[in-house]
């Protein structure tokens, strides 16, 4: 693989090279005003927790409702039925005994 194939894949991961060695090495502390710029602008504290899903949209809060359940058992009793009717019922349908 070649490497700028590789720093192209992982320049969104790797925060920039923002303190070199001539901003580390002065002592006075004002070389590292980018870094510390750079790093005050990330998020702090935990992540925002994300609940989606059809959890969240049918069975938690003001929404709550039980109709994905109902909707799945009607399907799989009508894709049972489907199947039912295609591989024997319908072979019978006008042979009626």
């Amino acid at each position: 693989m070649y490497a700028s194939l590789v720093r192209r894949q992982l320049g969104g991961i790797i925060p920039p090279k923002i303190a070199t060695p001539s901003h580390l090495s002065s002592g006075g502390g004002e070389g590292l005003a980018p870094l510390v710029n750079f790093y005050s602008k990330l998020p702090k504290g935990p992540a925002p927790s994300t609940v989606g899903g059809i959890k969240a949209r049918y069975f938690n809060g003001k929404n709550a409702s039980a109709a994905p359940v109902v909707w799945t058992i009607l399907s799989i009793f009508t894709f049972g039925y489907i199947i039912d009717y295609q591989m024997h019922l319908k072979h019978h349908k006008n042979h009626a005994h």
